[in-house]
């Protein structure tokens, strides 16, 4: 039975939230702030899943807890914000600068964003319990 690892569910989460919001003000207040590289435009959909890639990849693959391992864990918790909050949006929306700010690209993001919470806090809950007995 898999043990719960609590200090980076903690760091999971908190990367989870914190990225939304910072984001989620960021482009309130700069709503045509865009990365372009080479002509086109990167939404942070796609920076996010890069930053899975670089997070997720060593979580999988090694086992030990250590800063390296927390640090990939809040690398991964960016990535997984950024993908999140951006998946409706660009599903409903024409992906322009002001549909970013419409209700259904907020909505959208902090549901998904909450869903992911809830799944961790879900995880976590089940397997202290499993540890317990």
């Amino acid at each position: 039975m898999p043990s719960i690892n609590i200090a980076r569910a903690k760091i999971l989460l908190s990367s989870l939230v914190i990225t939304f919001v910072v984001i989620r003000v960021w482009l309130f207040f700069y709503p045509n702030a865009d990365l372009n590289l080479l002509g086109y435009n990167i939404h942070h959909l796609y920076t996010g899943l890069l930053l899975v890639t670089i997070g997720g990849i060593p979580l999988i693959l090694f086992s030990n807890s250590g800063r390296i391992l927390n640090l990939a864990t809040a690398i991964f918790g960016i990535g997984l914000s950024l993908a999140l909050d951006e998946w409706v949006y660009l599903i409903t929306t024409d992906g322009s600068n002001m549909s970013y700010l419409l209700p259904v690209s907020f909505w959208g993001g902090l549901i998904l964003v909450g869903l992911a919470c809830l799944y961790i806090g879900a995880l976590y809950f089940w397997f202290r319990k499993k540890d317990k007995t």
